[in-house]
């Protein structure tokens, strides 16, 4: 039973997490976000937040789906 659980929130964190790098890769390609990179040349902090978050979710999911 607790394996099968873990298999569940390893599936879901591995969906989350590339749910959110595509938001991520979409924010960073977004009008506004190219607008405010001409200018300033920083990526917005949420930019950044979803990319990181998406990135360690997906990670920490797969990992739980290929074993230990």
């Amino acid at each position: 039973m607790a394996k099968s659980n873990n298999r569940l929130v390893s599936i879901i964190l591995l969906v989350v997490g590339v749910v959110l790098l595509v938001w991520g890769i979409n924010e960073y390609g977004a009008f506004g976000s190219k607008l405010s990179r001409a200018f300033s040349g920083d990526i917005s902090l949420r930019t950044i937040a979803l990319l990181i978050g998406g990135g360690v979710c997906a990670a920490m999911g797969f990992k739980g789906l290929m074993g230990r």
